[in-house]
């Protein structure tokens, strides 16, 4: 069911942090600081640390643990803090009892790792994953973690559960588990959860779902504002223009690379003078011609911005 502290604050553009490593590979504590305050100094309605930007798949716990705290001392309340939680029920609980311990406000959910689930064991999964701890829970729907709107319903109607992120795409799919729990009476938060969810912001706008992540705040923070003013707005001819001439060629520079959802978003923050450091293994880096197009394409979203930034 919703919970209103959580619930009610986590409005406007949701940034979601890389997490900063120095030349050795360790986690560097202050480069993730200065990221953490740079974006919610720009305008962050939420910050999302440690979730798949953040590579919650290369972190110790230990790191993220740290990780966490930090981004909460940063925020200092101004926004939320959500920190990811995922791998197995067991696991998932213990990086959830750390973030709690760390001050985080919520959790993001992540798929289960490498097992297909059937519906009864996800329910099963982020019930109990919710009852962990008193932290407010979304859940990211995406790969194995795909929910009818039957379970949908049945986590609406589940303590601690009070949003749903989408990463998967199927607006048709997300119609119905929206229809079916606002029949039900219930109400839960929809997020897109698309990499580079820009590029879809008007198709769920058009089911009611205006809540996204933006991996591009991360390092453009003027385009992704200027884009969700336009969006919230109904400004649809700047939309359109920032859709056709950045998010469009993003993403289809993004294609180029498995990984790239990662790691073009960490190399345009070291181009922007954060040297948050290399992706971990087993991701890779971009080549050196996408990095070459990388900063062409975010040169082209400036542009384009003109009076708006």
């Amino acid at each position: 069911m919703t919970s209103a502290p959580l619930a009610d604050r986590l409005d406007g553009l949701l940034f979601f942090p890389v997490t900063a490593f120095g030349p050795d590979g360790t986690v560097d504590l202050d480069l993730f600081r200065a990221h953490v305050r740079a974006g919610v100094e720009a305008g962050a309605g939420a910050v999302f640390a440690c979730c798949g930007t953040g590579e919650f798949h290369a972190l110790t716990p230990q790191e993220f643990r740290a990780c966490v705290a930090a981004a909460v001392e940063e925020t200092a309340g101004r926004v939320p803090v959500v920190a990811g939680a995922g791998y197995g029920t067991a696991l998932a609980v213990q990086y959830a009892r750390l973030a709690e311990e760390a001050g985080a406000d919520g959790l993001l959910a992540m798929p289960p790792y490498l097992v297909v689930a059937d519906q009864p064991g996800l329910l099963r999964h982020y019930t109990e994953l919710a009852a962990a701890t008193s932290l407010d829970v979304i859940v990211y729907q995406r790969d194995n973690a795909v929910l009818t709107p039957e379970t949908a319903v049945a986590l609406a109607r589940a303590e601690g559960v009070i949003g749903l992120k989408d990463g998967l795409g199927d607006l048709d799919l997300m119609q119905r588990i929206v229809s079916a729990v606002r029949s039900e009476g219930l109400e839960l938060l929809y997020f897109n959860g698309l990499p580079t969810a820009e590029l879809t912001g008007l198709a769920y706008r058009g089911i009611g779902v205006t809540l996204y992540s933006s991996a591009v705040f991360c390092f453009a923070p003027d385009i992704a504002l200027a884009f969700h003013r336009a969006l919230a707005s109904g400004d649809d001819a700047t939309v359109n223009r920032l859709v056709d001439g950045f998010y469009r060629p993003l993403v289809e520079l993004r294609a180029k690379g498995r990984g790239y959802a990662v790691s073009l978003v960490k190399a345009a923050v070291r181009m922007g003078g954060l040297d948050v450091g290399e992706v971990r293994p087993p991701l890779s880096e971009p080549a050196p011609e996408h990095l070459k197009e990388l900063a062409g394409i975010i040169e082209r979203g400036r542009a384009l911005l003109g009076g708006d930034a």
